[in-house]
């Protein structure tokens, strides 16, 4: 039995055996596990020679068996290949015979359809006479149940007596016709009936009737009135409109035909009745009475239209069924589109002409005219150059003239009539519509508003020799910044997606650059103006505070203060104006405004030094004060600035360094670089400078 392992089977046979193991204390017997092997091996020889009979024994029987069914294979064959030839013979037998039956068909049905048409020919004849003697005696004409044979008949008969000369069967034509007529208003008035009722088999079978009648279309008319009743019940007649078609699409197909014809037609009667009709009364009504109204309805109605129009896409309304719906939209706003973008300018000037005035008459300000032509362009290129104020300083008393409330209405009413822009205007005018709705923002929000702020900012900023002169252009400058970050937004935003593929992308690019420009030469204009007032303060406290004896004090031994009163008046004003230049910039203009004021502070400070005369004790106040005046150098976290004030601070110690130290001095680090002019100018300064020592030690 399988598996079968030799050395497991003999290791049984020896434990069988007596003697043929140590077990139960038993004597191991070699001769009896030999003979025992012997015997068995006999034993298996004996059982192969019986298995190995019964083996060739099964082979002679399989061969023979494998003989006698290959016999019956191939008689099976014969008998497989007598019986397809029977069905080759059958079936060229079939064919013959259904050839002769199809013969035999055809010439049946050219001797049954003359003898039909003759029948049929008959039935109407029969059916005329009545009509020539005047009389309908037949059951088809006076049964009503019967309505569908009489129409069969009457539109046969019809089409007969349209053959017929008028002068001899005028009379039997004429009743013919009545009688036509007659049964297409039944057939309609029976339609009719059944859509009432609901019944949509019955108006199938109405319809597939009327279809070879020419009151057809008026079946379908019917049809889309009954189909309008009571559904445009609610104040939205375009979610009416979408219900309605959706429900005639499902219902359609079943009754007629043509149903994509018929829902085409039932939507054109949608759009040119009760869709114009509503369109009309919302727009006329504030047309010429009230822009505002007048283009937020035609924005919302043009766009719950198209929207209406997608839904109707999903519909089989034929081959072209988005020019098919384009028209109708079109026909529907044609009158009202033409026109549009002179109602858009027309009501953006107004609006914001009007939300200017407002802003200005809430500050009881009269807007002062900003003159244009050759004095004023000559004034203006005069200011350029010479950075002088030309003509009266006005006091605007801190009102900077600039409205982010105003900026923000501005640009939502751009935003709006982009957005109306975007779906009003005809493609190819799209570009040229958002240049003309931007070229008014930039005259209103840009020069009308910005601009004019600016010129009224230039205008009041004061001399710079003005005492206590309150400066606030750079508030002026810190909200235009706002305002035109908010404008370069919506430019990106909202202009951009209209012209970015259109010749217009170049020509708003370059009106934004000029007015950039433009702003960027009187905000520059302003601030340099702003700084030399700055400067021009900062002179006043100095003049007024610093006394010449601060630096060459009576009694050397007896001075208490750390830094003089000047000084700290200064510093005091400078951390002030920096405060105000980092709140009022952003970016590198913060760096760079806060550079130049920081040389000109230098300056200013380098020369009020040059003025006195130092004592050794003056000195050293007056090294206390430039470290102070460096340590307000840092708050402007300009490398430049604190290097100068750094360079400042060790000119000073050539006012109190001993003479004999003096070229080890300038020799220094800070000072070697300088020209020997400026050291020269500093030693001056000091009290002891004429004492031959001194000079000698200079030289």
């Amino acid at each position: 039995q399988e598996p079968f392992v030799a050395d497991e089977y003999i290791e049984r046979l020896a434990w069988r055996t007596p003697g043929g193991g140590s077990r139960g204390g038993e004597a191991f017997d070699p001769k009896r596990l030999l003979e025992e092997f012997v015997n068995h091996i006999q034993e298996l020889q004996v059982m192969d020679e019986r298995i190995q009979r019964k083996v060739e024994k099964l082979e002679q029987q399989c061969q023979k068996e494998a003989k006698e069914f290959a016999k019956k294979v191939q008689e099976l064959q014969k008998s497989n290949q007598v019986a397809f030839q029977h069905f080759q013979e059958l079936d060229e037998h079939i064919s013959y015979v259904a050839t002769k039956v199809c013969h035999l068909g055809d010439q049946l049905e050219g001797v049954n359809t003359p003898r039909q048409r003759a029948v049929e020919a008959q039935k109407l004849m029969k059916y005329f006479n009545e009509f020539l003697d005047g009389e309908l005696k037949s059951d088809v004409f006076t049964n009503s149940e019967k309505i569908k044979e009489a129409a069969d008949i009457i539109q046969k008969l019809h089409l007969i007596a349209q053959e017929l000369p008028f002068d001899r069967f005028s009379e039997v034509k004429s009743k013919i016709a009545s009688k036509y007529h007659d049964l297409e208003c039944q057939l309609i008035q029976e339609f009719t009936s059944a859509q009432r009722r609901g019944e949509i088999s019955r108006m199938r079978e109405v319809a597939a009737v009327l279809l070879h009648f020419k009151g057809y279309s008026h079946c379908v008319d019917v049809y889309i009135k009954q189909c309008q009743e009571g559904a445009f019940l609610r104040n939205d007649v375009f979610e009416d409109a979408a219900i309605l078609c959706q429900r005639v699409n499902k219902q359609v197909g079943e009754i007629f035909s043509n149903p994509e014809t018929v829902l085409a037609k039932l939507i054109q009667n949608i759009f040119e009745v009760k869709l114009q009709s509503y369109v009309k009364d919302q727009l006329e009504e504030h047309r010429k009475s009230d822009a505002e109204q007048y283009l937020k309805n035609l924005y919302d109605l043009y766009t719950r239209t198209t929207n209406l129009s997608s839904k109707l896409m999903e519909f089989n309304l034929g081959t072209d069924k988005q020019t098919f719906l384009s028209k109708l939209i079109k026909a529907i706003f044609i009158s009202y589109l033409e026109n549009y973008i002179e109602v858009e300018i027309g009501y953006l000037k107004s609006r914001r002409a009007m939300i200017l005035q407002r802003y200005y008459d809430s500050k009881n300000h009269q807007k002062r005219s900003i003159g244009t032509g050759g004095i004023q362009d000559l004034k203006e290129r005069l200011r350029q150059r010479t950075n002088l104020p030309l003509g009266p300083s006005i006091d605007t008393h801190g009102e900077t003239f600039l409205s982010q409330e105003v900026v923000v209405n501005l640009l939502q009413e751009t935003k709006q009539a982009f957005e109306r822009c975007h779906r009003l205007s005809d493609p190819s005018d799209l570009p040229k519509n958002a240049f003309r709705i931007f070229s008014m923002l930039v005259e209103f929000l840009c020069t009308e508003h910005i601009d004019y702020a600016l010129e009224t900012g230039l205008a009041g900023i004061p001399s710079s020799d003005s005492k206590n002169a309150n400066l606030y252009f750079l508030d002026v400058v810190h909200q235009a910044n706002t305002i035109f970050h908010l404008f370069d937004k919506q430019f990106n935003d909202h202009l951009m997606p209209l012209i970015s593929s259109s010749p217009k992308l170049s020509e708003c690019l370059q009106k934004k650059k000029d007015i950039i420009e433009q702003m960027e030469v009187k905000l520059d204009m302003g601030i340099d103006r702003t700084l030399n007032c700055m400067i021009g303060q900062m002179k006043h406290i100095l003049a007024a505070e610093q006394k010449k004896t601060d630096f060459k004090p009576e009694d050397e031994n007896n001075v208490l203060i750390q830094y003089t009163n000047a000084c700290v008046k200064v510093c005091g004003y400078v951390r002030k104006q920096v405060e105000k230049i980092r709140n009022s910039m952003d970016g590198k203009n913060v760096d760079t405004v806060l550079m130049e004021f920081g040389v000109r502070f230098h300056r200013l400070i380098y020369e009020h030094l040059q003025q006195y005369s130092y004592s050794c004790m003056g000195g050293m106040l007056a090294i206390c004060d430039v470290a102070e005046y460096r340590k307000c150098a840092k708050d402007f976290k300009i490398a430049l600035v604190l290097q100068l004030f750094d360079t400042l601070h060790a000119l000073c110690n050539l006012l109190v360094v001993a003479p004999d130290n003096l070229k080890q001095v300038c020799s220094g680090e800070q000072l070697a670089n300088l020209d020997k002019n400026i050291l020269h100018s500093f030693v001056q300064l000091r009290v002891d400078y004429r004492s031959a020592r001194l000079a000698r030690h200079f030289s």
